[in-house]
Parts: C-alpha cells; sequence; structure tokens
C-alpha cells in the first residue's frame, strides 16, 4: 500500500478536526495538519503538499468548491468532501471540479477513515500496475506516464485531476475493451454503482475536453451505447 505521510483536515469545527485526528492517529496516520478557513488550506497545500485533503464544504471565507477549484491548479491529492447537503446536484459539483468522494454530515469518524483507507487502496492499486507496465502510452499528440502519473501533450503537461488520472489509467489500462459504467465506478470509486451514472458521464466529459481535439466526436474515448466506454487505440 502506498505510504500516505501527511492529511489535511479542514474544518471550522474545532471538535470535528480534534474527533478525526484522534480517530486518524489511532490507525497510524500520524501527520496530521489542520486548517480552519479555506485560504489557509490553500496555503498550507501550497507549502506542505498533503497526499490527502479532507475538506469541508461550509467554511467561513471561500467554500469548499473554491478551496478545491485552486488546490487543483498545483495539486492532483485525493479530496474527499464533507458536507451537511445531501443533494445530488452537490456531490456533482464536487465531482465535477476535482473532488474524489463524499460524505454527508453527520458522519462516523470510522466512516471517514474507512474512506480514506479506500483512496489509498485504489492509488496503490494503480501505482503497482503502473509499475508492472511500460513507461507510458502515447495516443495522438498525448503520453500518458505511467512513472509520473502525467498526461502531457506535446511534451506539455495537461493538468487533470486525481480522478481523471484514474479514469484515464483504466481506460488505457482496458484499451479497445468496452468498459461498463458499473465497472468504472467499482475499479475507480471503490463504490456501488447507484446514483454514480452522472458522475461517470461528467467525467468522462471532463477527459474528452482535455484529451479529444473535436471532444463532440472523440477519436479515442468511445461511448459505446447502451454498454459504457472504450479507450480506442
Amino acid at each position: 500500500m502506498c505510504q500516505v505521510k501527511k492529511i489535511l483536515l479542514v474544518d471550522d469545527e474545532m471538535a470535528i478536526k480534534n474527533l478525526l485526528e484522534v480517530v486518524l492517529r489511532k490507525e497510524q496516520f500520524t501527520d496530521i495538519l489542520k486548517a480552519s478557513t479555506g485560504l489557509e488550506a490553500v496555503e498550507i497545500c501550497r507549502n506542505e503538499d498533503p497526499d490527502i485533503i479532507i475538506l469541508d464544504i461550509m467554511l467561513p471565507d471561500i467554500d469548499g468548491f473554491e478551496v478545491c477549484r485552486r488546490i487543483r491548479e498545483f495539486s492532483i491529492a485525493p479530496v474527499l468532501f464533507l458536507s451537511a447537503k445531501s443533494e445530488e446536484v452537490d456531490k456533482l459539483v464536487s465531482f465535477a471540479i476535482g473532488g474524489d468522494d463524499y460524505i454527508t454530515k453527520p458522519f462516523s469518524p470510522k466512516e471517514v477513515v474507512a474512506h480514506v483507507k479506500a483512496m489509498i487502496r485504489r492509488i496503490s492499486y494503480y501505482e503497482g500496475k503502473c509499475s508492472k507496465k511500460e513507461n507510458g502510452i502515447r495516443f495522438g499528440k498525448y503520453m500518458l506516464d505511467f512513472d509520473k502519473q502525467e498526461l502531457f501533450k506535446n511534451q506539455s503537461p495537461v493538468q487533470l485531476t486525481a480522478k481523471e488520472y484514474l479514469l484515464l489509467s483504466y481506460l488505457i489500462e482496458n484499451r479497445n475493451i468496452t468498459i461498463s459504467k458499473e465497472q468504472i465506478v467499482q475499479q475507480v470509486w471503490g463504490n456501488a454503482y447507484e446514483g454514480y451514472d452522472n458522475t461517470v458521464m461528467v467525467h468522462v466529459r471532463h477527459l474528452r475536453e482535455k484529451i479529444e481535439e473535436d471532444p463532440s466526436n472523440p477519436a479515442f474515448l468511445k461511448t459505446i451505447k447502451g454498454r459504457g466506454y472504450r479507450f480506442e487505440l
């Protein structure tokens, strides 16, 4: 399993941060960073480069969505959103801007730990897969570098969120094979399929905007009607 060195907790409620810290430390996550505002969180991310970010949406200055947008300008660290809102639109927004997971308050601290461990398992899975195969895959003007875990276009980096990288890696790993949405959710999100249909479509659309010359007529990431998606090489 990959070594998670730093976890950043972002919440303006001190009691929640302290409770999560206690539970995480019991699970041997010992390097815990904490922030009470969105701007503080962005600054800590720039200076400390945390491995996982647990981020409350309701913050006293800028909200968690804006924090995530700013963090995604320089980091692909997985973001787990905490929110008192359970509406599907909020979940879809969180995924669309680069979030990786979403838990609704009130929650059990052990539930948060379980989600963190699931994130780590997925990261470890793809790190292991990448270490066993070629250094990268080229398609068109693009190169997916498995060692650096980055996408390049004509040698210039293309900014991907953590989920976008995992999704692209999974599809390329299974290139020329039709993959169902259920399989994608299980492998990339590690959750049951129910409620994730729109999430998959949002991430596929964002990937197409980054890797396709004409996203409405994709050359690589094809939709197979009624069956799922296929990455063609």
